[in-house]
């Protein structure tokens, strides 16, 4: 998916459309806000998971109704936008934390999961299992690392435009993404999985 681009930068899936993309976006074409939802949402969705989103598909769907309402006041590249749409799934992640702080939920249980269409059983499995297993392995790190990694790691973003969605200089946040690799490696070499 990503190629060698111009002065370092990785190209992303749109690549050379992605202008005439956001052009087609910001003149109101569907099928535009659909290459770019298709293109982000699952990474959002991901980055709202591991960092505990109680609802990462509604938080998903508010970033994206961020970033349409934006469009005109966007100007940048394919990476710079990727960053952008980040920066705004972070911001709407604080703001779900605060609230949740304010009215905490009380559990009612979990009823939607009769409206949850079937599928392969041995494939939900596995990835219900995959994804315990990444959440089990990022609550062994700090809230700012965990931000971090995810942010490298599900969002592909670069350290400095990590750096700007999360306040911090570069250097901040390359000793926190080795600090957080290197408690997941003593985590899985504890565990006898090498890396």
């Amino acid at each position: 998916m990503r190629q060698s681009g111009a002065q370092g930068e990785a190209q992303l899936s749109l690549g050379s459309d992605f202008d005439d993309v956001l052009d087609a976006a910001r003149s109101g074409a569907p099928w535009a806000f659909e290459r770019i939802y298709g293109d982000l949402a699952p990474a959002v969705v991901g980055y709202a998971r591991l960092q505990g989103s109680a609802e990462p598909d509604d938080l998903s769907s508010e970033v994206f109704m961020g970033v349409f309402a934006g469009l005109t006041s966007f100007t940048g590249s394919e990476q710079q936008f990727r960053s952008w749409v980040f920066t705004i799934a972070h911001r709407r992640l604080i703001d779900e934390r605060r609230r949740m702080s304010r009215r905490p939920a009380t559990p009612t249980g979990d009823v939607d999961v009769l409206d949850r269409p079937g599928g392969d059983a041995e494939q939900d499995a596995l990835n219900a299992m995959g994804r315990d297993r990444v959440q089990a392995l990022c609550a062994d790190l700090s809230d700012d690392q965990r931000e971090v990694l995810l942010l490298r790691i599900v969002a592909d973003l670069s350290i400095e435009r990590v750096a700007g969605v999360v306040g911090k200089t570069p250097g901040a946040v390359k000793a926190l993404q080795r600090r957080g690799l290197d408690t997941l490696r003593k985590k899985l070499s504890r565990e006898g999985v090498s890396l």
